[in-house]
């Protein structure tokens, strides 16, 4: 029996696993605070992600509770005041939970409702996917109070077209799901009275995949985009020989030569 993820929740993060234990759902439960970024709600994610790799979990859903997915960093929580040191390790929690979604294995989806704005911004950029509700708004207000969005900058800039990106960090704009969408930053937009069925559809057609296959395509597409032409297609050719030795290749080969659905073996 897998985990229900009552031991993986605290009091701003609520934490559930599939029945099947392919997917993980995380809802940060701050309403009262628009859903801001505090130490529970990082420490609660990075604990999501090492779930995610000690499991058979193949998708992790982001999404948050009430009216927004979330506002960024929680400001009671910034060492306003402090050492340079603790700055560092005060602005630090956001960069640990953006490194590690990229790390895992699993394939990570936002799914932002509502507002979507600073380092919640960064946070949902940071994932595979982000899927919105058609009135979601996206944006990085803190550069209105002096801030700037250094940390959502790294996975926001690597998701949108450079010109249009910098618009977004140095001006404030919230810009709806529709023009996000255009830039980059979101992968489909949902009917807002129809997202959570739209969400379950895309969630489940990503969990009903190879684990084989999602684990070593994401590691490989992340490997390879950061290397030129030529070695990312040396790369590739070794990428597609191992997985086409897995015994899921193998599998899944034969289902679709007899007309029946796999049955993942995660090897």
């Amino acid at each position: 029996m897998p985990p229900n993820g009552s031991d993986l929740s605290n009091d701003d993060l609520d934490v559930s696993v599939s029945d099947d234990g392919f997917v993980v759902r995380a809802t940060i439960d701050r309403a009262d605070k628009r859903n801001a970024l505090n130490e529970a709600v990082l420490r609660g994610l990075l604990g999501v992600c090492e779930f995610a790799d000690e499991s058979e979990a193949r998708v992790v859903v982001l999404r948050g509770a009430g009216p927004g997915f979330s506002s960024g960093g929680d400001f009671t929580e910034m060492p306003l005041g402090g050492t340079a040191q603790e700055y560092r390790e005060g602005f630090s929690g956001l960069a640990r939970v953006v490194e590690r979604l990229r790390e895992t294995a699993a394939l990570t989806v936002a799914a932002v409702e509502g507002f979507c704005l600073a380092g919640g911004l960064g946070l949902a950029a940071a994932c595979d996917f982000v899927v919105a509700a058609e009135d979601a708004a996206f944006g990085t207000p803190e550069v209105t109070v002096g801030l700037f969005p250094a940390q959502a900058m790294v996975p926001i800039m690597r998701t949108v077209h450079q010109k249009r990106g910098l618009k977004l960090l140095f001006t404030g704009e919230t810009v709806p799901a529709s023009e996000a969408r255009e830039m980059g930053l979101v992968t489909d937009v949902y009917d807002a009275d129809a997202f959570d069925d739209e969400l379950d559809a895309f969630v489940d057609s990503l969990a009903g995949n190879s684990p084989v296959m999602i684990e070593m395509g994401k590691e490989a597409y992340y490997e390879q985009s950061e290397m030129d032409f030529d070695r990312a297609l040396a790369y590739a050719k070794e990428v597609i020989a191992l997985v086409a030795m897995s015994e899921d290749t193998e599998e899944g080969i034969e289902a679709f030569m007899t007309d029946r659905e796999p049955e993942w073996r995660g090897r």
